[in-house]
């Protein structure tokens, strides 16, 4: 290699490399093609690399896997990207000694592939800063990594003579990698004529694509293959917002006063028509944002795969409900809830194969993850059948942190609902894994930013099991449109328990200042919503309104309103920078009659973060 392509460091310190002489290797337009479709593979060699780590004798997934790192292995060369061909080269080396029977794939091999995967994944993100930057990647050598990998396979054969070719296992040294140093935007003269960029990375992909030669052919039956295009999340979260004003102009077109007497019948059937077109539009809309949940449990695996290796336990992951869709928006906004959710399972709920044993279990403990729609809605459950959640160690926990009243009783949802507290943890010793009291008060914070709510159920010694309620998109709430005063608010339609119209005798005042209402043998703080709001009711006593008992953060209360309007599906609108930190105001909405609402925010209405973060909510009840 020329000396001024080496990479040269000080003291470990990772410095750029030299620019490839290769003007396409920094053409962005290639570069991004290049990254997306490299994650694409990194995903699926992932999810084969966890197959075949529950069944090593699997040849269709390391097929899967083979091609994949080959696939990477020649648009890479093509780039001139030295560092990932060189360890897709290794990678590939291996793999095709598993498919011919030369190696066993051993949990050993594999961490060595998920290595290889990672550190393919950290060249992305690199690359990917430098289209946004312009900086050289600086990434550390792979010299380690293909150590590391060689020695893995060095029990392939006994036989010299069946080395695969190209193989040279007693090689030391390696080449250095070579990337773009920076991007330059303008092609140079001489590039321009060559063939046009684009057809020259189709034909590195139909190269990249194609087996060696040596390999078995296989011949398939044609198939229907669904086609697809990749579109800007940006354009596509614009589409849905137009899509939501198009829907508002149609119900605002429906409800115009001026249409309400003398409609003809055939501008009734156009009307008609074009609310059902729109319904439809509105449909697809959201549709194009759902993805299959299916890659967030794909994350998950690998991580139950790591920790139970750590943790020296066996643990075996069962996947219900991959291919339920939701929200793009949502599925990114779960992964540190699930994250910390199974984390808490593998390491706190997970008993070592002898604690499982001796309790008359099976060594290998079990979690699930399922996912399903309901009503609207979707549920996410994480379960797992390890020792189950301590009544008596969360309470002794949350009381030695003051974080309730001594004399309190608690009934046990509430006792569940404690963990999910800043700063709580039941754990004995703080670890690498979890302890620190954070984890489950992320859930919480996240879920609740999420519209969404969980349930805990538990039996000591059988397991616990937790259950996520969330919409199914972010962009559309169903809520019960209320009036108060000449006022209109909406509250969403997950959190509304009951409504009811209470009685003279029902109501009380604590300490002389706070007001309760008696529901079905229980007392619930009472929020008066025009007081809250600032303005004139048509009712002053409750007795004469409408009470709509709610929920948030497990705690139930009461809204003091003057009428219930209706039920409608609203689109969420930002109240801008200057309105957005309102306490109580989660966004706003445009009614089928123009006016706007107010939707309502339950967490900032009733204090649920300060008062539990106090205890005070949990020492009243």
């Amino acid at each position: 290699m020329p000396e001024d392509l080496e990479p040269k460091t000080a003291g470990g310190v990772k410095t750029p490399l030299a620019p490839s002489s290769n003007p396409l290797a920094s053409d962005p337009e290639l570069l991004n093609d290049f990254i997306l479709e490299a994650r694409e593979h990194l995903t699926t060699i992932e999810l084969q690399l966890l197959t075949l780590d529950q069944d090593p004798a699997n040849q269709e997934a390391i097929h899967a896997v083979f091609r994949g790192f080959h696939t990477i292995k020649g648009m890479a060369g093509f780039l001139d990207l030295d560092a990932v061909r060189d360890v897709s080269h290794e990678v590939e080396t291996i793999l095709d000694l598993a498919r011919n029977a030369q190696l066993a794939i051993t949990p050993e091999v594999i961490d060595a592939i998920l290595a290889s995967k990672d550190y393919l994944g950290r060249w992305m993100g690199e690359l990917e800063t430098m289209l946004q930057t312009g900086r050289a990647p600086e990434i550390d050598h792979n010299q380690a990594l293909i150590a590391n990998i060689r020695a893995v396979a060095k029990p392939r054969t006994e036989d010299p003579a069946r080395e695969p070719a190209g193989v040279e296992a007693e090689q030391p040294v390696v080449p250095a990698p070579v990337v773009p140093a920076a991007l330059d935007l303008p092609v140079p003269a001489a590039a321009t004529e060559e063939p046009m960029a684009s057809e020259l990375l189709d034909l590195a992909r139909e190269v990249a694509s194609a087996e060696p030669a040596e390999a078995p052919k296989i011949t398939e039956a044609p198939a229907a293959v669904a086609r697809s295009i990749k579109v800007d999340t940006g354009k596509l979260d614009y589409l849905v917002d137009m899509v939501g004003e198009m829907v508002i102009a149609q119900s605002m077109v429906r409800h115009d006063p001026d249409l309400a007497t003398g409609l003809k019948p055939r501008l009734a059937r156009n009307l008609s028509q074009l609310a059902r077109i729109t319904d439809e539009v509105q449909r697809t809309a959201m549709s194009m944002r759902m993805i299959p949940i299916g890659q967030l449990f794909q994350k998950t695996a690998r991580l139950v795969r790591d920790l139970s290796r750590k943790g020296a336990k066996q643990v075996d992951l069962e996947l219900s409900g991959e291919d339920t869709e939701l929200d793009r928006n949502i599925v990114e906004e779960l992964a540190d809830p699930l994250m910390h959710m199974v984390r808490n399972a593998v390491d706190h709920g997970i008993e070592t194969p002898e604690e499982r044993l001796k309790a008359g279990k099976p060594a290998n403990a079990k979690v699930l993850l399922k996912a399903a729609h309901q009503a609207g809605h979707i549920l996410i459950q994480i379960s797992d059948d390890g020792r189950g959640l301590d009544h008596q160690k969360i309470l002794r926990k949350a009381r030695e942190k003051g974080l309730i009243e001594p004399n309190a009783q608690l009934s046990e949802a509430e006792i569940f609902n404690l963990i999910f507290l800043p700063g709580f943890s039941t754990a004995d010793k703080i670890t690498d894994v979890s302890g620190r009291g954070v984890g489950m008060d992320v859930v919480r914070k996240h879920l609740q930013k999420l519209r969404g709510r969980v349930d805990v159920h538990s039996r000591p010694g059988e397991g616990t099991s937790f259950l996520m309620k969330l919409p199914l998109t972010l962009a559309i709430i169903d809520g019960l449109v209320v009036g108060v005063g000449n006022q209109r608010y909406i509250v969403p339609l997950f959190a509304v328990r009951e409504m009811l119209k209470p009685t003279a005798d029902a109501i009380s005042t604590i300490r002389g200042k706070e007001e309760m209402a008696m529901v079905r043998g229980t007392l619930l703080p009472l929020i008066r919503l025009h007081r809250r709001f600032g303005i004139e009711p048509r009712f002053q006593n409750p007795w004469d309104s409408l009470l709509i008992v709610s929920e948030n953060g497990g705690k139930q209360f009461c809204m003091m309103v003057d009428e219930l309007i209706g039920k409608q599906e609203v689109v969420i609108k930002s109240l801008g920078e200057a309105m957005r930190n309102i306490p109580g105001v989660a966004g706003g909405a445009i009614l089928g009659d123009g006016r706007v609402g107010l939707i309502l925010d339950l967490e900032g209405l009733f204090g649920a973060s300060h008062e539990a973060s106090s205890g005070g909510v949990l020492a009243d009840a």
